[in-house]
Formats: C-alpha cells, sequence, structure tokens
C-alpha cells in the first residue's frame, strides 16, 4: 500500500490549478486573445503540464465564464461583446447591492479597518507610481481587487464574494479599455474614496446607488450609448 495514496489526487489537482492559473493569467492579460482557440497540444508545450490537468483547468475556466467548449472537447477564449459586458454588470449589480446591504448592516470594526487599509494600500500604491498605474500590473490588480472585496466581506455570505470574485475577474479585460481614460492617479483614488466614505457612513441606499454607478461606469466608457460593437 502507498505511503500516501491520497498524493497523487492531490498533485493532479494542483497541477489542474496551476494550468487554469496560468490560462487566466493569459487571458486577462490579453495574450490569448477574445475568440482564439485553445488547443490542448499547444498548451501542454506552452506550459510544460500534461494534458489532463490542463483540461481540467480549461473545465474550470469554462465554469467562469473566461473560456467555452467547442464541441469534442475543444476550446475557445470567450469573445468579448457588448452584450457580455452587460451580463456581467447586470450580474455583478444584483450580487453587490445585495451584500453591500448585509455587510452594512452586519459589519463590524474589523471590517470597516479593512476597507481602511485596502483603500490605504491602493493609495499608497498610485502615490508610488504617479499617473502611470494600469489594470495589468500585478500589484495594481490585486490591490483593486482587493478594495471591492473588503467593501462587501462583511456581508456574511462566501457565495456572494465567490460570485464577486468570479465577476470582477470576467469584467477585467474590459476594465482594462477603461483604465486608460484615467490620466490622474488623484481622480481614481477620490472616486474610491468617495465609495468607501459613503459605506462605513452606513449608508444603505446611497452606497447602493453610487456602487452601481460605479459597476456602470465601465459600461458607459467601453460601449457609449449607440455602440454595438
Amino acid at each position: 500500500m502507498p505511503d500516501n495514496p491520497g498524493r497523487p489526487v492531490i498533485e493532479a489537482a494542483t497541477l489542474s490549478e496551476r494550468a487554469a492559473a496560468l490560462v487566466e493569467q493569459d487571458i486577462l492579460a490579453g495574450t490569448l486573445a477574445p475568440g482564439s482557440r485553445l488547443g490542448i497540444v499547444d498548451l501542454v508545450q506552452r506550459y510544460e503540464i500534461g494534458a489532463t490537468p490542463l483540461r481540467e483547468g480549461l473545465s474550470r475556466l469554462m465554469s467562469r465564464g473566461l473560456i467555452v467548449g467547442t464541441g469534442q472537447r475543444g476550446f475557445r477564449v470567450a469573445e468579448i461583446s457588448r452584450a457580455d459586458l452587460l451580463d456581467i454588470t447586470c450580474m455583478r449589480t444584483a450580487v453587490e447591492i445585495e451584500a453591500i446591504r448585509l455587510a452594512i448592516t452586519h459589519g463590524d470594526d474589523a471590517w470597516e479597518a479593512g476597507i481602511v487599509s485596502a483603500l490605504h494600500q491602493m493609495r499608497r500604491h498610485i502615490e508610488r507610481t504617479g499617473d502611470q498605474f494600469r489594470e495589468g500590473a500585478e500589484d495594481f490588480d490585486r490591490l483593486h481587487k482587493g478594495f471591492h472585496t473588503a467593501l462587501l466581506a462583511g456581508c456574511g455570505s462566501k457565495r456572494m464574494l465567490a460570485a464577486h470574485s468570479d465577476l470582477y475577474d470576467q469584467a477585467y479585460r474590459y476594465r482594462r479599455v477603461m483604465m486608460r481614460s484615467f490620466d490622474s492617479g488623484q481622480r481614481f483614488v477620490n472616486a474610491h474614496q468617495l465609495l468607501a466614505d459613503r459605506v462605513m457612513a452606513r449608508d444603505i441606499q446611497g452606497s447602493q446607488a453610487m456602487l452601481e454607478a460605479h459597476l456602470r461606469s465601465t459600461m458607459d466608457f467601453v460601449y457609449p450609448s449607440g455602440s454595438e460593437s
């Protein structure tokens, strides 16, 4: 009997998670273009991971909406479109305005401290990088997502937070386009400071309205009224 019969299963899971993380990183960075075919043989060579964990990793990303199946176990990077971003935005709004209501209702001092800390870290990063901050820089991506997660962290629902995380990542490719319009780090910080202040003032309706407008801003910028591309 093997010394550790569970080890092969654990190693396989770890490899599939690594495969999913590597493919996701390249999709979000735009290295794997929207609509491009994901050939298993090519990916095996690219990431030096076996075909089986790669397929399992791609299946993970299918459930998160970043890739689609094409029949006969084929895969492609999900396309980007106005309809797709609208769907993501509608789902994010539905999840996050309820999550922010619950967080404001039940959040404690530690939750507030988490918001303050996340905002401070993001501000300090932007102060160091000046107006050169952009989605696509690993540190900035982590801090930006961390702030939005901190706002909702007091909601008490793991499923809501998981849905927020997945939808945030699905919107990432669109948000990178929007971020090109920000030529002022201070303006970016101020927008997030206003949102944090409203939330910590425990203003449920005001926070929900501001958060909804914040989420909608990506849609309005990437696909201005009348644009269908």
